[in-house]
């Protein structure tokens, strides 16, 4: 049996040496020089002040996105009067507990916040780019008893102006969820559903 092994050997050998040639394409190692070059690149940039430059815009488009948010999409000046009963009530998704674990709604169950919370102040929303459209809500409605909401335009240049705070419908959440489509519009607590009225202003209450 000794024997039988060695002579098994020398092929095995062979086999486990044996050169089979290039499998695939190969690649030389990159990654130093590669971040060497951007390195390099980085300092001439900073060098040059455009670095800085570059920062400087970013921070500028950042503030204006904020400062000017992005128009909610699909509204319109109302041009006539449109008013509705909405429901705010929701469907749990899963079962509701306290801090002790103690069941407090289970899921499915449908929930109407007004049961709980007031809406407190009415909601205007309005077209921000439209002086007759602001004059109005500023007019009719009062900073203790509404927030006005924008659609559109800057509420930040307005707040000095109009010495009052103004609220921006982002991404058009609120607009989209009450089924707004003309602005201006008022949405006022009605029991346990809100009131939600377009109101069309005619004349410059249009949109720019």
């Amino acid at each position: 049996m000794g024997l039988g092994l060695a002579a098994g050997w020398p092929a095995a050998s062979m086999l486990q040496a044996a050169d089979h040639g290039q499998m695939g394409q190969t690649f030389p190692i990159i990654e130093e020089d590669l971040l060497a070059t951007i390195e390099a690149r980085l300092r001439t940039l900073e060098a040059s002040g455009q670095i800085e430059d570059l920062q400087r815009r970013m921070q500028q488009q950042a503030t204006m996105s904020v400062r000017r948010p992005k128009p909610v999409a699909g509204l319109s000046a109302a041009s006539e009067r449109r008013q509705w009963l909405f429901d705010p009530s929701i469907v749990l998704e899963a079962d509701i507990r306290d801090a002790e674990n103690n069941l407090i709604a289970t899921r499915g169950t449908r929930v109407n916040p007004l049961d709980h919370v007031s809406l407190g102040q009415d909601l205007v929303f309005i077209d921000g780019t439209v002086p007759a459209q602001i004059d109005w809500a500023v007019r009719e409605h009062s900073a203790q008893t509404a927030k006005i909401i924008f659609v559109a335009g800057s509420p930040f240049d307005m707040m000095k102006p109009h010495q009052r705070r103004f609220w921006f419908d982002q991404g058009g959440r609120l607009t989209t969820r009450f089924g707004i489509r003309h602005t201006p519009a008022v949405v006022t607590s009605a029991g346990k559903a809100l009131r939600i009225t377009e109101v069309p202003l005619g004349g410059k209450g249009g949109a720019t």
